[in-house]
């Protein structure tokens, strides 16, 4: 008895430790609240994934501010990436508890239930692995940005900062890369298929689309109607499309 005490009391200390340390050691996000960073995490490691293969990595990347980009791209990310990213906090524990049960039921990591806050947070400061510890400073990560950003600031970031192809990252890159066209001017079709891109932009080309991110497209394209994010001008009024589950795009 008294030795598994011990090794719980023991247990408890590491992780007391192992949270104050996780804490004490998070970036400090608020300068975002003014300035874009310089760089992000996941561009350092795509520079040096392409230096270790002996290649050069054009980086193509430039700032918008929320205004400029197309409203129909906000609504198709919206829908495809994270339905109630207006509503939640950093973590959506209605999508965490359906993607436990899907992956329970499938013996897999089928899944995911990473919010855009989530993505953000990933995105600008950790790396792609599963390790449990750097989700862990995601979560922690992701609470910070919460607390010292607006949804629009974190939105913001989110679209000028996520990859969207080889050496392309953010919406005017993106928009210009695969369609010759600004941000701003982004059709429904074309901010559909770069929003089915974002689950694999490494694979997925909204240029080059292949069957799977076309019937993506399609279905987003669909549930588009149905997301109004905050200061996005009301459009001409349309059919309304059929009702729709919210849960994320999932196309196997």
């Amino acid at each position: 008895m008294r030795r598994a005490l011990r090794w719980t009391v023991a247990a408890m200390a590491v992780a007391f430790a192992t949270v104050s340390y996780t804490w004490i050691t998070l970036p400090d996000v608020r300068a975002l609240r003014r300035q874009p960073p310089a760089t992000t995490a996941f561009r350092e490691l795509r520079a040096a994934q392409a230096a270790d293969a002996g290649r050069a990595l054009k980086m193509q990347h430039r700032w918008v501010s929320y205004d400029r980009i197309s409203p129909h791209l906000k609504r198709a990310v919206t829908v495809a990436e994270d339905s109630a990213f207006w509503d939640h906090e950093g973590l959506d524990f209605d999508e965490i508890r359906a993607s436990l049960e899907v992956n329970w039921t499938r013996g897999e990591f089928a899944r995911g239930a990473s919010t855009i806050t989530q993505q953000l947070a990933k995105n600008l400061y950790l790396s792609p692995s599963r390790n449990p510890y750097r989700k862990v400073r995601e979560l922690f990560i992701t609470r910070r940005l919460e607390a010292e950003l607006s949804k629009r600031r974190i939105f913001e970031l989110y679209l000028n900062l996520i990859e969207w192809g080889d050496g392309i990252w953010g919406a005017e890159a993106a928009a210009r890369a695969h369609f010759g066209v600004s941000a701003a001017a982004l059709s429904p079709a074309q901010a559909a298929m770069l929003a089915g891109a974002i689950i694999n932009p490494r694979v997925y080309s909204p240029s080059r689309p292949n069957a799977r991110l076309l019937r993506r497209q399609a279905l987003i394209l669909r549930r588009m109607g149905t997301a109004t994010p905050p200061d996005t001008p009301v459009q001409p009024a349309t059919p309304a499309p059929p009702a729709l589950p919210t849960a994320p795009i999932i196309i196997r």
